[in-house]
């Protein structure tokens, strides 16, 4: 089954212990397009400049990735520069260039308004909402958001929740969201907002999936090398709905299965600069290294 995603299309310029890349390309639609066509045939929908490097677009079409919905408007494309401090787990922005995604106003083409499965990643909630407008008939609609919507688009993003299936976001922005400080009750309080499942990711420390059936922890894969995290988030949503996408089903063992996806497609993404390691890996990496997941959390 085909996947609708929606999101930010980036040239990066990253700092980290392991080295610096300028004007790389990232952005959320990006990654985790790219991770999702490993499972199923994607549709994006995002928007760059007349200055995106052509280079980039044929990285787009090597991936099969249908890009009818990508929007090229006079103007220069959307650049974030950060760095990142020894322990990865902080950074810091340097700098943001909206540029023309500050017009981005998502507008699917006729053949992507029946797609049954949906990735909203992370933009404004009121377009994530015109997305969902557009939509006829999803059959399940997975939504990333982040900490800067909760403060300054709540009442959007409340409208939004009830009509999405499943909820990611970090373990900050569940006690921001809902209040709650521990993240069993935050998970709670917000599967009663009608989700079917509520995934909480808390980088190297893996996910955890509230599901209304039970609880789930996807660790992340030990490395001994990280260089860049960026895009760690992204690649393991588009994983995850990948692999649901591609089984066809929505239930608590399949949503599992689709965290450890998640998971692994994040885990080669962090191992190089932007895109290098999920251009380079093949779908027998993938199931090597799920099946090595398997051991890390039997017992």
């Amino acid at each position: 089954m085909k996947v609708l995603i929606v999101g930010s299309i980036a040239l990066d310029t990253i700092e980290t212990p392991a080295g610096k890349v300028v004007e790389v390309l990232g952005g959320a639609a990006v990654y985790s397009s790219i991770a999702c066509s490993f499972f199923s045939p994607v549709q994006m929908v995002g928007v760059v400049g007349d200055d995106f490097p052509q280079a980039h677009e044929k990285i787009f079409q090597r991936k099969k990735i249908d890009t009818a919905g990508l929007v090229k408007l006079p103007g220069k494309t959307f650049r974030w520069e950060g760095k990142y401090f020894a322990d990865l787990n902080q950074r810091e922005t340097l700098r943001t260039e909206l540029n023309v995604f500050d017009r981005f106003s998502p507008d699917l083409p006729p053949s992507y308004r029946d797609t049954h499965y949906i990735f909203l990643a992370n933009i404004h909630p009121s377009l994530q909402l015109k997305v969902l407008d557009q939509a006829r008939k999803p059959k399940l609609v997975v939504c990333d958001t982040m900490n800067l919507w909760i403060n300054t688009a709540r009442k959007d993003l409340d409208r939004l929740i009830p009509r999405v299936d499943i909820l990611m976001l970090n373990d900050e922005e569940a006690r921001m969201l809902t209040g709650e400080y521990q993240l069993a009750r935050a998970g709670g309080s917000l599967l009663k907002k009608g989700l079917l499942a509520v995934v909480i990711k808390r980088g190297e420390h893996g996910a955890t999936v509230f599901h209304r059936q039970g609880v789930f922890f996807a660790p992340a894969y030990p490395l001994e090398d990280v260089k860049d995290p960026t895009g760690a988030g992204d690649s393991f949503a588009g994983g995850f709905i990948g692999y649901l996408a591609k089984s066809g089903k929505q239930t608590f063992p399949e949503i599992k299965r689709a965290a450890i996806y998640g998971s692994v497609l994040a885990s080669f993404t962090v191992q190089e600069f932007s895109l290098k390691r999920l251009l380079q890996i093949k779908s027998s990496d993938i199931n090597q290294r799920f099946r090595e997941f398997k051991n890390l959390v039997s017992f």
